[in-house]
């Protein structure tokens, strides 16, 4: 009778600490809007893909262990589809095409990752201006596992084609860009920075 009641109180332990890592999870959502938007880079406006309505799309900043559920309506033109760069095999429907005029949820259960990370479109063109961070900080009962931060600044580093980017169009080699963008935004050294 002793090693069942043992047994008993180690599981009724485990229990509680899963319990316990679990309470201090957070479950998010996220809503991500697909849209043709307007933007002006080198002297010249033309019409990009973008998460609502900007470039680069918003950053998701979450803790280890949480549950992430974004909801993405495509409002564009093409089928679309993202990828959580760096996040194990742990996502819902990471495969999912999304058709004009429709929605999917993509679920994401974060577990050991930890970091600055990105997501993206799948396809190369949408890739150019569908992106952003993924920022999953410690969870909150623990320690950065490097010296922690006095603060933090997200840079994104991108590329800007003059050329229209669409799926039809295949003329675009990689290494290609017009510019390089630091947050959206082409630096000094081109013309028509702003």
């Amino acid at each position: 009778m002793g090693s069942e009641k043992q047994g008993f109180i180690w599981l009724s332990g485990l229990l509680f600490l899963h319990i316990l890592a679990l309470s201090t999870a957070e479950v998010l959502y996220y809503e991500f809007f697909l849209q043709e938007s307007q933007f002006t880079k080198l002297c010249s406006t033309k019409s990009i893909l973008t998460v609502n309505g900007s470039f680069p799309g918003p950053e998701i900043r979450v803790r280890r262990g949480d549950a992430v559920f974004v909801n993405v309506h495509n409002q564009g033109n093409h089928a679309v589809s993202l990828k959580w760069e760096g996040v194990k095999d742990s996502i819902d429907g990471s495969n999912e095409l999304i058709q004009p005029g429709r929605n999917f949820t993509y679920e994401i259960e974060l577990e050991d990752e930890i970091g600055t990370l990105w997501w993206h479109a799948t396809s190369a063109w949408a890739a150019a201006t569908v992106h952003g961070a993924f920022v999953i900080l410690p969870a909150a009962n623990e320690d950065y596992p490097f010296p922690a931060p006095t603060s933090d600044q997200t840079i994104i580093l991108g590329e800007w084609f003059r050329e229209e980017l669409t799926e039809a169009n295949q003329t675009i080699a990689p290494g290609s860009a017009d510019a390089y963008t630091i947050n959206g935004h082409p630096g000094e050294t081109y013309g028509c920075s702003n």
